[in-house]
């Protein structure tokens, strides 16, 4: 790594609890790479984020095998009239909905994805994004009625938090059940195809080490795959796009759209979709980007003492 800047970006709408986002970008000796872990994220947890950030920085990317990625917009847990607008403006027939939000209730799950589906039309696609949220009761009861209110689901992401209960869910419902955090937060990513816990493997370039590791999860686990954000700048949507764009075969939407979230971004020309779909093609950081966008010096300070810890770890685990 020779030079590194942490970044600060206010997002358009609350999501995921924050409404600014903050990282770090790596200059390496082919690129830039993006390393934005969360910020509740211990060392040990942010650290396959850094091997993608430098793998990124190193230019270490398979070639791809499409020249652009077809991606879904996605929907923070908002009121119904904002989904709708979000989902009018952003330009893809494919929509992933936040739901089981705390502090809402499941009457404004129904309200969000019903407005998200007149949105859409009748030929658009909804899926709907739980994060863990129910229990094996709940989700079968509230799938059954979202199911309705989507005029039919593509799939259901991560309804429960345990694989165990995932295996369970699926087998009492009709909608293809996704799998996200038992992937990426599991010491044995494998377990959902061994428990038969899933349809679709939701994967992140981050959190699950790099592209090249993610491409090995994906011929691993034998399930189609969907290449999903976590939420990042267009540096490091690159890593998902390249990793989507590397697959073999590609059968749905991706979440790669985030960029759409922010109000700011570090390049020159932003990955946004383009008819439902991103382009595969690298970016180009914006030096000016990066003088406007740069976090404060206590968040600077925070954040070199974050890669320091996180990078030593690296370094331990490579002996």
């Amino acid at each position: 790594m020779t030079r590194t800047y942490v970044w600060s970006v206010p997002l358009r709408t609350r999501f995921r609890g924050i409404t600014v986002r903050e990282g770090v970008l790596l200059r390496g000796a082919a690129g830039w790479g993006e390393w934005s872990p969360f910020l509740e994220y211990p060392p040990e947890v942010a650290e396959p984020w850094l091997r993608c950030a430098l793998e990124a920085a190193d230019g270490d990317w398979p070639a791809p095998v499409r020249d652009r990625v077809p991606v879904n917009v996605t929907v923070p847990a908002v009121d119904a009239a904002r989904a709708h607008a979000i989902v009018t403006a952003g330009g893809c027939t494919t929509a992933k909905v936040k739901i089981a939000e705390r502090g809402q209730t499941l009457a404004d799950d129904i309200a969000r994805v019903e407005a998200v589906r007149d949105a859409l039309g009748p030929d658009g696609k909804v899926r709907v994004d739980v994060n863990g949220g129910w229990s094996v009761d709940e989700a079968v009861a509230a799938i059954a009625v979202l199911d309705r209110a989507a005029g039919g689901l593509e799939y259901v992401e991560q309804p429960c938090a345990e694989v165990e209960d995932l295996a369970r869910v699926r087998r009492r419902v009709d909608v293809p059940i996704a799998a996200d955090e038992s992937i990426r937060r599991a010491e044995d990513p494998y377990r959902v195809r061994d428990l038969e816990a899933a349809d679709i493997a939701v994967l992140k370039v981050q959190p699950l080490g790099g592209v090249r590791a993610c491409l090995r999860i994906a011929e691993e686990i034998g399930l189609p795959v969907v290449v999903s954000s976590a939420l990042e700048s267009s540096v490091g949507i690159a890593a998902g796009v390249a990793l989507a764009a590397a697959l073999p075969t590609l059968e749905h939407a991706c979440g790669l759209a985030t960029v759409q979230l922010f109000t700011d971004d570090l390049v020159l020309d932003s990955l946004l979709p383009v008819d439902g779909h991103l382009p595969v093609r690298p970016v180009a950081v914006d030096e000016a980007a990066l003088a406007r966008l740069a976090a404060a010096p206590d968040r600077i300070a925070h954040w070199e003492g974050r890669l320091a810890e996180v990078e030593a770890l690296r370094q331990d685990r490579c002996l």
